[in-house]
């Protein structure tokens, strides 16, 4: 696995936005990398490929085991809610994807599992379409990669159209973001060609009508897809509607996931699974001694409120709005460096298939909302 370059193309952000790519670029900052990328081979895609197999696998079992124990206090997540998990869970509520994210030791040669992002991935778009393109221009059909995205939710929506409860299959997302738009508009895409009627909504114009959800035009919500957290929505009105609900909506991806998507998870498969070559030794509450590991808030995103601790000392930290519902302790990863920057790999598990990876990079070894998308080939 190396980095390799390019001459770039110089019409390329032309190119990324005429397939719908708006946000390559954060005031003139570009968060695509065109002129780059990594060159993998077949082994380290087989590699990952079984690793992110595995740890689905692992991770469904852990969800079984949290909430066989009814171990909900460690996540933070409220009584309430309780139930509503158990029967999601029971019911067999589809998930339609998640990302793990992977740190690599390049002198140990392992991959290591950071964290996985279960409730609200989002890159699906510059992972299945954006790094898709790319290649083609650059390389035609000469070269590959490790992506069968788009296939896979198409064939993932087909699986789960029978599930459905209704005839509509809702999509919604906050109105403020334009890469939360497009991802949601890729998915909607995507399950519209498996034959599904959708319909777009922003999570505003979710109405309610004292008994269950409704649209704009008043037409019961039976199944929604939501890009929008789970954390948020239980600490929302929302939340106390979804548990009142009389039609029961399916919402996708369902509330197990919020056990997959708190980081209190990592911790979990550890004690499920100590010393699994797959994973970081991660603890709640304390370090355990290790002198270098990584704080880490259960709800954090985009890398905020993180603590690097190396040799019992702080070397890097961000600030934030997290924190308050926890921290888990996580054995400090070796990254993948380069010149450029530090890199971590995304793995896409949909429905139940690994099936494309993507590679963020950042100038610290926090990765934030500053990271870089870099593309890759099989080689």
């Amino acid at each position: 696995m190396k980095i390799k370059h390019l001459v770039k193309d110089t019409n390329w952000q032309n190119r990324v936005e005429s397939i719908g790519y708006g946000y390559h670029s954060d005031n003139g900052i570009p968060y695509w990398v065109d002129d780059y990328y990594f060159s993998i081979s077949p082994l380290f895609a087989d590699e990952i490929y079984n690793a992110t197999t595995e740890l689905w696998q692992m991770c469904l079992a852990a969800v079984e085991h949290v909430i066989e124990n009814k171990k909900y206090h460690l996540f933070h997540i409220p009584n309430y809610v309780h139930h509503h998990i158990e029967r999601s869970w029971n019911n067999e509520t589809p998930s339609i994807y998640g990302r793990f994210d992977f740190a690599y030791d390049e002198i140990k040669k392992q991959l290591k599992l950071l964290e996985f992002n279960a409730d609200t991935p989002t890159s699906l778009f510059e992972c299945g379409v954006v790094q898709w393109h790319w290649k083609q221009n650059y390389f035609g059909d000469s070269k590959d990669q490790f992506n069968s995205v788009h296939e896979q939710l198409i064939q993932t929506w087909k699986e789960i159209k029978p599930y459905l409860k209704g005839e509509t299959l809702h999509f919604t997302c906050v109105r403020e973001s334009l890469e939360d738009l497009t991802n949601v508009e890729y998915l909607r895409d995507c399950a519209m060609q498996a034959g599904i009627q959708t319909q777009l909504l922003y999570i505003d114009e979710i109405g309610w009508n004292g008994s269950n959800f409704v649209d704009l035009n008043d037409q019961p919500i039976t199944d929604i897809f939501k890009l929008y957290p789970w954390e948020w929505m239980i600490n929302e009105e929302y939340g106390h509607h979804i548990t009142n609900d009389i039609l029961e909506s399916q919402w996708i991806e369902p509330s197990w996931k919020m056990v997959l998507s708190n980081k209190a998870i990592l911790a979990i498969l550890w004690e499920l699974y100590p010393n699994h070559p797959l994973l970081l030794e991660t603890y709640f509450n304390d370090s355990k001694g290790m002198p270098n590991f990584v704080k880490k808030p259960l709800l954090s995103r985009e890398g905020a409120n993180i603590s690097v601790i190396s040799n019992n000392r702080i070397i890097e930290s961000t600030q934030g709005d997290y924190g308050q519902e926890g921290f888990i302790y996580q054995e400090l990863a070796s990254l993948i460096k380069n010149n450029s920057g530090y890199s971590i790999i995304g793995s896409w598990i949909i429905g139940q298939e690994s099936c494309g990876i993507s590679f963020r990079e950042s100038d610290s070894l926090i990765t934030n909302d500053r990271s870089r998308f870099i593309p890759h080939i099989i080689e």
